[in-house]
């Protein structure tokens, strides 16, 4: 299918982009709708939870939970801008999204994926502080700091974003608008183009292996200054309750890059791995961390699960 606008401004794009959907499963999309609008439902609830308890309690007003409001807004955001398009897509059969709203669309997605790992990292930094120099935790990540650090977040994922969008417009579409994908993600718009992609191929491959190669060194850095740290503490104890605290951290890091790398490595390397797998791979990416971060934050911190506990007989007991 095909739209190619007769103007001089769209003579080399299309009007719009036909999202497939999950190449070679289209017979499967109202059933792969099924979980997909129940892991939605259920990232919205557990981030609004999340959002909701932080604000509510001041005793949650701390640098650490402020970065996790920071970091439940951004997977909201992330899965607000994919999902309602693919569950239209998988409902109703609605494969059109306007060229403007698909550069709009893969802006969003790289620009949230690189503001959460930059979250990640203020969170890394929060924790060495905490537990390597807790004396000082206070004066360190005093409220103008944490904005400041949320803020340059923010702007360097707009800032190195940006060109993906801007470069992509540039390039000439005159062979389809077919896009083998469930929404618009860089690589998969570029391969579209008929003109040369070296700009965007370089300009992407250095911001991917720039921006997780130096975030993973910065997060390496900090639990390596932790980990020596709570070797020298006195008591198991203390150990085991500094190391408890580093927990839930650790584990929403692997779920935000292990998805992340497969993603990268399957559509750098997996030219013999079938069209299915990629974009699986790649809803995978987008849609389980944002779910998984409120459960695994709300069982493994236990100031967060004993507020939600206590709001929730609250309730109750109003009731």
């Amino acid at each position: 299918m095909s739209d190619f606008g007769g103007n001089s401004s769209s003579r080399f794009h299309p009007s719009f982009f036909f999202l497939v959907g999950i190449p070679g499963l289209e017979a499967a999309h109202l059933w792969l709708s099924i979980p997909l609008c129940l892991i939605y439902v259920g990232t919205v609830l557990g981030n609004c939870t999340i959002l909701l308890v932080i604000w509510a309690e001041e005793s949650l007003h701390e640098p650490m939970y402020f970065f996790l409001c920071m970091l439940a807004g951004v997977d909201l955001a992330g899965s607000t801008s994919v999902v309602p398009k693919m569950l239209c897509l998988f409902w109703f059969g609605s494969h059109e999204i306007p060229f403007e709203g698909c550069l709009l669309q893969m802006f969003f997605i790289h620009a949230l994926s690189i503001i959460e790992s930059a979250i990640l990292v203020a969170m890394s930094f929060d924790r060495y502080v905490a537990i390597c120099q807790p004396l000082r935790y206070t004066t360190i990540l005093t409220n103008p700091v944490i904005v400041k650090m949320g803020s340059l977040a923010v702007v360097r994922g707009a800032v190195l974003t940006s060109p993906f969008s801007i470069l992509a417009s540039r390039l000439p579409y005159c062979r389809t608008n077919v896009v083998p994908h469930t929404y618009c993600e860089h690589m998969g718009i570029v391969r579209l183009a008929c003109g040369s992609t070296v700009v965007n191929n370089l300009y992407g491959l250095t911001v991917a292996l720039l921006v997780v190669g130096l975030d993973l060194l910065f997060i390496g850095i900090s639990y390596t200054k932790i980990l020596l740290t709570v070797l020298r503490l006195p008591s198991q104890e203390a150990q085991a309750k500094a190391f408890s605290t580093c927990g839930s951290h650790i584990c929403v890091i692997v779920l935000a890059y292990t998805p992340a790398l497969f993603s990268f490595l399957t559509h750098r390397f997996g030219h013999h791995v079938a069209p299915y797998i990629h974009i699986l791979i790649g809803n995978f990416y987008i849609l389980v961390p944002p779910f998984c971060n409120p459960i695994v934050y709300g069982i493994k911190t236990k100031l967060i699960r004993d507020k939600v506990v206590s709001l929730l007989s609250r309730k109750k007991d109003i009731s």
